[in-house]
């Protein structure tokens, strides 16, 4: 059985940034990491109407087409459901390296910051940072009301790594695709992956 890297749990929900969760995962693959791979309901309409992908709600089938879109290698690309309480990553004893969750809405990064479980990715995280690994948040919205900013404060105290996604302008971007890799490039400097997305501060 294939060695990887690293292993990661990627969390899509139904917040604006679809193109930053669809372009790590294909960063992550190239990474040679192995991502267990989950995604809401609105996550995949997100991703519909963002990106133009379709996304098959079942997990084996949403496993075989993230595998086409990407490159990906046997066992690369785990996908599990919304309720599959089964599932390796719902327990402390299956040693994933880091989570991150990108793009977040606010009533998951409410719900994470809460404790809630009432999804996989909610015991995910919950998971995560009871264990104290890497938890990584991308929370799309704008403006942030007082609850948002106290849930992301909650949630840094608990240890988790808060990422809003605001693209520098240094490297003078000059298309969709670079802002988004100058996301992408943070979050995977953050999960300690090497890439060549992006030119850096000074060179």
């Amino acid at each position: 059985m294939k060695t990887f890297k690293k292993k990661i749990v990627l969390a899509i929900t139904g917040a604006s940034g679809a193109p930053y969760a669809m372009r790590l995962l294909e960063q992550l693959v190239l990474g040679d990491v192995q991502v267990y791979f989950l995604i809401s309901p609105a996550g995949a309409l997100t991703v519909k109407e963002e990106c133009d992908i379709n996304l098959p709600a079942k997990p084996q089938a949403l496993q075989q087409r993230l595998m086409e879109l990407t490159g990906a290698c046997d066992q690369q690309i785990l996908c599990y459901g919304r309720n599959d309480w089964f599932a390796p990553i719902a327990s402390g004893s299956m040693p994933f390296d880091s989570m991150i969750v990108c793009p977040c809405t606010m009533r998951a990064l409410a719900a994470i910051a809460m404790g809630l479980s009432d999804s996989l990715i909610e015991r995910a995280a919950d998971v995560t940072l009871k264990e104290r690994r890497q938890l990584i948040v991308v929370p799309r919205e704008m403006p942030l009301s007082a609850i948002h900013l106290e849930n992301m404060l909650k949630l840094a105290n608990a240890g988790a790594e808060i990422i809003p996604p605001m693209p520098g302008f240094y490297h003078k971007p000059k298309s969709i695709e670079e802002l988004v890799d100058f996301i992408v490039a943070r979050l995977l400097d953050r999960l300690g992956l090497e890439h060549a997305l992006g030119q850096r501060w000074g060179k």
